[in-house]
């Protein structure tokens, strides 16, 4: 897990073929003006999830994993509070992973919870679960979705 600001993205583009080409788009494009849903960037292998949604409680979030995607979240407004720990730790899950939706639950506790401001971003790899949108009041986010074994590299 990474936490860091928007102005020091640029450090991490050595670590997957496809995040310069998030770091790109994070300062090409006016993200505030993105309408909620899904925008596609390189087909399957990059795309970008917009929400304006309310947060929820400590208690109601539950940790989850992916393993075809990388996570890479964004806040624009509002501060997410993210739930974090090593998936390895995870012993507890409501279910099997769910592979057509590349999505596990657990019922664990988060190791540690990472308050991520506007403009603030958190990287989540497949070793990693988190237990995001945690807030008092709404937030504003970008998940960017990037696959872990693309095909446009």
């Amino acid at each position: 897990m990474i936490l860091d600001t928007i102005a020091n993205a640029e450090r991490y583009s050595a670590l997957h073929p496809l995040f310069a080409q998030v770091f790109s788009y994070m300062r090409n494009t006016d993200l505030q003006a993105l309408a909620c849903g899904r925008h596609t960037i390189v087909g399957d292998d990059l795309f970008a999830i917009v929400e304006r949604i309310s947060g929820r409680t400590r208690e109601s979030a539950q940790l989850e994993c992916h393993r075809k995607y990388i996570d890479i979240q964004l806040v624009l407004d509002g501060v997410d509070e993210m739930g974090w720990k090593p998936l390895a730790d995870c012993l507890n899950p409501v279910s099997d992973f769910n592979t057509a939706s590349d999505i596990q639950f657990f019922h664990d506790a988060p190791a540690t919870w990472v308050s991520t401001p506007a403009n603030t971003f958190c990287i989540f790899f497949p070793e990693d679960t988190h237990a995001p949108l945690v807030a008092t009041q709404s937030i504003h986010k970008i998940v960017f979705k990037i696959a872990v074994n693309a095909n446009n590299r």
